[in-house]
């Protein structure tokens, strides 16, 4: 009897812990999906041509990037050590091996949000804002994310 309840006390612990670290592999998901629903979504196919200049839109997705981005490390604080069950894409595991590079790659990208902020009145200049921010993530995601499909 005794053993029983061992058996199942250890099964119901695992099976915690894996919930507990996809609920943290979820998160880091939507964080990312939220603000590449703001940059891709919105910004690059606006200057796509894609979708219609909109203002009000422009300036709601760089609101939500500029309030998304400096959670990233926060986040990431703690390595899920699995991705997000039929996800594209999933965050490499240098991100907890060299978590102060990670961190790091943070200010840039809001420094290049706030450096565009107002400034933003046309295609044209949403073209040279777009660029400014993508290239700032783009310098993390080429070394932290992982394309798994």
């Amino acid at each position: 009897m005794i053993r029983t309840v061992v058996v199942v006390g250890t099964l119901l612990l695992g099976v915690g812990a894996v919930t507990a670290q996809q609920e943290i592999a979820v998160q880091q998901d939507n964080l990312m999906r939220g603000q590449a629903k703001s940059l891709y979504g919105v910004i690059q196919k606006t200057v796509k041509g894609e979708l219609p200049y909109n203002q009000a839109a422009i300036d709601a997705a760089l609101k939500d990037l500029e309030e998304s981005v400096p959670k990233i490390p926060t986040v990431f604080a703690t390595n899920p050590k699995q991705d997000v069950v039929n996800a594209t894409y999933g965050s490499s595991q240098k991100i907890w091996q060299n978590k102060a590079d990670f961190d790091s790659k943070v200010p840039p990208v809001a420094k290049a949000i706030a450096d565009v902020k107002g400034k933003i009145k046309d295609v044209a200049s949403l073209k040279v804002a777009y660029d400014s921010i993508n290239a700032r993530c783009n310098d993390c995601h080429e070394t932290y994310r992982l394309k798994l499909k």
